[in-house]
């Protein structure tokens, strides 16, 4: 095999070569540098206010408030209940959630849905709770 004029060796070329296969058959990096990763947060770690660092006065913060609320709780919703368990009622939402280990504060919340009512996702639950996400 002619290899031309290279500033290579023959031995490094197939070594670079080697270590550029993942990210020319990906599209991507293919290694992580772990100081670049997020980390999740901890139970103990401050929670910012969704209004900012000096919230807007009044009826603005309020909503602000109430947005950032009913989107934590339509998250935690769709991150402890899959697909499957739709359409559900309250009492099978109950033994998912439970099932999965959801924080109380979730399963208070569930617990005062209606009894009868059938609900086809996540968004329909935070709803029927009384929380209206952001238009």
């Amino acid at each position: 095999m002619d290899r031309g004029s290279s500033r290579l060796s023959p031995h490094e070329d197939d070594q670079r070569k080697h270590e550029l296969q993942g990210l020319l058959r990906s599209g991507h990096a293919t290694r992580a540098n772990e100081a670049y990763d997020p980390e999740p947060p901890a139970d103990d770690d401050v929670r910012i206010d969704p209004g900012g660092p000096v919230p807007p006065p009044g009826e603005e913060r309020e909503r602000a408030r109430a947005e950032a609320e009913a989107e934590e709780l339509r998250a935690e919703l769709a991150r402890r209940l899959s697909r499957a368990v739709f359409p559900a009622d309250r009492a099978s939402l109950l033994r998912t959630l439970s099932g999965a280990y959801a924080p109380d504060a979730l399963m208070d919340a569930v617990r005062e849905l209606p009894v009868d009512d059938r609900y086809a996702n996540a968004g329909e639950i935070t709803r029927a709770l009384g929380y209206r996400p952001r238009v």
